[in-house]
């Protein structure tokens, strides 16, 4: 999963053109420019805790973002990335990774709203992820990582109703924000 998600992000991140670099995005806090940086930081955070290694520092924006999601994705193919507790995060390393994984899929998806591009998840990547902010909704929004819920519709899909449990409007577009 965490490869697919990788995969579907950094491709759509090789699309970005340079005059979408400071659209806004459905991750109030970043511009494409911002989101791309974070997911660069990301993918550099998850390969050194794949290690058991410590936390990272955001660094400013390279644009390196396909080469440093394949460093992090060999970190994970150790099976030893997988085995006991990070001592960066001080979770089980399962946890940790699904954590990669969200990240990698919430803010693909905020990139592609933001740049108006299409963006497909698997549903077994969905029903999986819903689960996983079901359980750490409450702690991620004590620690700011999650916002307030946004309310989906009955009829909403599973996506849709992962986006809006970790404070994504599933309807945002760039030119509703523009108005």
């Amino acid at each position: 999963m965490m490869t697919q998600a990788a995969d579907r992000t950094a491709n759509l991140i090789t699309t970005v053109r340079e005059d979408q670099l400071d659209l806004p995005t459905p991750c109030s806090q970043f511009d494409v420019k911002g989101l791309i940086n974070h997911l660069e930081w990301v993918a550099d955070l998850f390969a050194s805790l794949a290690a058991k290694g410590p936390m990272v520092e955001q660094r400013e924006y390279a644009g390196d973002f396909p080469e440093r999601v394949r460093r992090m994705l060999a970190a994970w193919e150790s099976p030893q990335a997988w085995e006991g507790e990070s001592p960066g995060m001080g979770l089980p390393m399962p946890t940790v990774a699904m954590m990669a994984l969200f990240d990698l899929v919430v803010h693909g998806w905020d990139l592609s709203r933001a740049i108006g591009a299409p963006f497909q998840v698997e549903p077994e990547v969905v029903k999986t992820l819903l689960a996983f902010a079901e359980q750490m909704a409450p702690m991620g929004r004590q620690q700011g990582i999650f916002a307030e819920p946004v309310p989906v519709g009955p009829d909403a899909t599973e996506f849709d109703r992962l986006l809006g449990l970790v404070g994504r409007d599933p309807g945002w577009s760039a030119q509703a924000t523009q108005r």
